[in-house]
């Protein structure tokens, strides 16, 4: 096993020993409180005794002093006496339940309180990014699980204990030779069991440990896997997918290899003894024992023993070993989160969750070295991002351009700051930027980082936690879409296009574009091949059958066509080859107004007037060569994308 894996063993201990001792005390504090119920289940279970008891002893009697003894009415009076006894544990049953739930449901009260006390305790004094993600399962699942599983324990353990120990009498009563026979293989599989107990609790972890690891290594590398393939270090994940499929294999095959011999000792506790009675019958009569006392062992293994041994196993290693797992995270010492560090910014969007900056590692980024606080060629650190001084400020504009006073700012972010909640680390902090009209952006950082998130803070549909967005002079934030749709078209990742003509679909935002607008936006944009596919401008145009590519160019020519002065590409050309991409790009970037692209190419930072870098504690803004000269994240980036170390021009 690689050493990730070997780490995640040891944060779920090999053998569940660590939790068990963690877990006694609690537990004998528990059951020291309800002495009185467990006396009363107690009661309730010996009369399963009996009834086990009587049922085995019913049968031997009425074979022996009644059938083979001639006297019939002595028979099936001994049989009624065993019906009686089954028809006893209806009673017996209802009674179990009764006193169970005194012990089961203060199990899962205080189970919730104490992942109730944990949860508040954790966000008041974890600070930002503090909130204990985990609680909603602990209380809803994990309680849950916790409660059943336990339940499920008491009734089979209670019920294994006290139908065996019936049993064990009546064979004791028949005949102690009885008991010679039954005893060793009943022991023997017994035995074997519990062997298996702990190393298959360790597999088990191991196991679930494996899959975790696969599970978040998958989830994180689909998150980023455009980064993956624009820093070439997609062969590298490729390579960490398949040691960690390989460990979860060979997890896997541990454990079916101690499910093996789990299913032997069942094998053994539960049909040997019934062989080993069957080879013994003709020592047994020898030593005097009965037809009818043969019977009635029969009976006691077939109907008592064996399915109360065999329920035990299969609750011992399914319930228990759930059991332990479960309490243990409930009530065990505290864990980190191994997801949190990892945990992408889906989309930017406003339900997304971003982890603490400095606590990141996306797959693509894993070698890149965070600037460290201070390091970013005069940019003023803050908590998520550096303030970028703008025009209107009194430090001369970071990306080496005269400010233009004269003009309004196409956009300005003043302090702006966006946490999604109240203790959430932010993923903008105080940031400042100023983009000139005309102006070309790009915006480049790792997956999650807060690119998107920074252009619907722009296009109004994301209201900023603090600070001022501005785009051509007019706030955004409470907006109505009418009046934000004359301001700026933002084009997203995954492209909209509606049944219905070309015509419509390019004219959705500039209902008042001429032909000859719409013939002019076509040959910039390079859509003549799809136009004349469809069968011209008036042909219909049905989604489902253009493919992602075409679409995003169909959107790119829609946002050519609209009169906003400001165009907002949120990854949208990224299902485009980089030769559609750099004639959508250049043909956008000429159109009169302002161009804000987030760059997931490193010749779409090239073609930009100017990149702003945003990382998890700087942010650094300037033309291609000065950000390549000031961020040391930018450096590496460029050097992934060149497929090699970054060169300074």
């Amino acid at each position: 096993m690689t050493r990730r894996a070997a780490s995640a063993d040891t944060r779920v201990t090999d053998d569940g020993s660590g939790a068990v001792r963690r877990l006694a005390p609690h537990a004998r504090r528990f059951l020291a409180r309800r002495s009185g119920v467990l006396v009363r289940l107690a009661l309730w279970s010996l009369a399963e005794t009996g009834q086990a008891f009587l049922v085995g002893h019913g049968v031997a009697r009425a074979v022996d002093q009644g059938f083979l003894a001639g006297d019939t009415r002595r028979g099936l009076l001994w049989l009624t006496v065993a019906l009686v006894a089954v028809l006893l544990g209806a009673p017996v049953i209802r009674g179990v339940f009764a006193e169970l739930a005194g012990l089961t449901e203060p199990l899962r009260d205080g189970l919730v309180r104490h992942a109730v006390d944990r949860s508040l305790g954790a966000a008041a004094a974890g600070g930002p990014g503090g909130t204990d993600r985990a609680a909603v399962s602990r209380l809803t699942n994990q309680v849950e699980i916790a409660r059943d599983s336990f339940a499920g324990l008491v009734l089979t353990l209670r019920s294994f204990v006290f139908t065996a120990a019936g049993a064990l009498l009546g064979l004791l009563s028949l005949h102690p030779s009885l008991l010679v026979v039954v005893l060793p293989p009943l022991s023997l599989g017994m035995g074997l069991f519990l062997v298996t107990l702990r190393p298959m609790a360790a597999a088990q972890r191991r196991a679930l440990a494996a899959d975790e690891a696969l599970g978040d290594h998958a989830a994180r590398s689909r998150a980023a896997l455009r980064d993956l393939t624009a820093c070439g270090t997609g062969p590298a994940a490729a390579r960490r997918g398949a040691e960690l499929i390989e460990d979860a294999a060979a997890a896997a095959r541990v454990l079916a290899g101690w499910a093996a011999v789990r299913t032997a000792a069942l094998g053994v506790a539960g049909h040997l003894p019934v062989l080993a009675l069957l080879l013994a019958v003709p020592w047994l009569r020898g030593r005097g024992v009965t037809a009818g006392a043969l019977l009635g062992a029969f009976t006691y293994l077939v109907q008592s023993l064996l399915p109360a041994l065999h329920t035990l196993m299969t609750a011992l290693g399914g319930a228990g070993s759930r059991l332990l797992v479960v309490l243990d995270r409930i009530i065990g010492p505290e864990r980190p989160e191994r997801t949190r560090a990892a945990e992408p910014e889906r989309a930017g969007g406003p339900g997304s969750v971003r982890a603490p900056a400095a606590t990141r590692t996306e797959p693509a980024l894993a070698a890149a070295p965070r600037p460290a606080p201070g390091a970013g060629g005069g940019a003023v650190t803050a908590r998520a991002t550096a303030a970028i001084p703008g025009p209107g400020d009194d430090a001369p504009d970071l990306g080496g351009r005269p400010a233009d006073r004269a003009r309004t700012a196409a956009v300005e972010l003043r302090s702006v700051t966006l946490s999604y909640g109240v203790r959430a680390e932010p993923v903008l902090d105080s940031l400042d930027l100023c983009v000139a009209p005309g102006e070309h952006l790009a915006v480049v950082g790792p997956s999650g980082i807060g690119k998107s998130t920074l252009t619907r803070l722009v296009a109004g549909t994301l209201a900023p936690s603090g600070g001022e967005v501005r785009v051509d002079g007019r706030e955004v934030t409470g907006r109505p879409p009418a009046e934000l749709a004359a301001l700026r078209v933002l084009v997203p990742q995954e492209a909209y296009v509606f049944s219905g003509t070309l015509s419509d679909n390019l004219t959705y935002l500039g209902p008042g574009a001429s032909r000859a607008d719409l013939d002019a936006a076509v040959d910039a944009l390079g859509l003549w091949p799809l136009v004349e596919r469809l069968g011209g401008l008036d042909a219909p145009v049905r989604p489902a059958e253009l493919s992602h590519g075409e679409r995003q160019l169909l959107a790119l020519t829609r946002a050519w066509v609209s009169p906003a002065p400001l165009l907002l590409l949120d990854e949208a050309t990224c299902h485009l080859d980089p030769a559609a991409e750099a004639r959508a790009e250049e043909a956008l970037a000429r159109r009169p107004g302002t161009l804000l692209v987030v760059a997931h190419r490193l010749s779409s930072a090239v073609r930009a007037d100017r990149v702003l870098v945003l990382d998890g504690t700087d942010a650094v803004c300037g033309t291609h060569d000065e950000v390549l000269d000031r961020s040391p994240l930018y450096r590496d980036l460029t050097g992934h994308w060149q497929g090699g170390p970054a060169r300074r021009r």
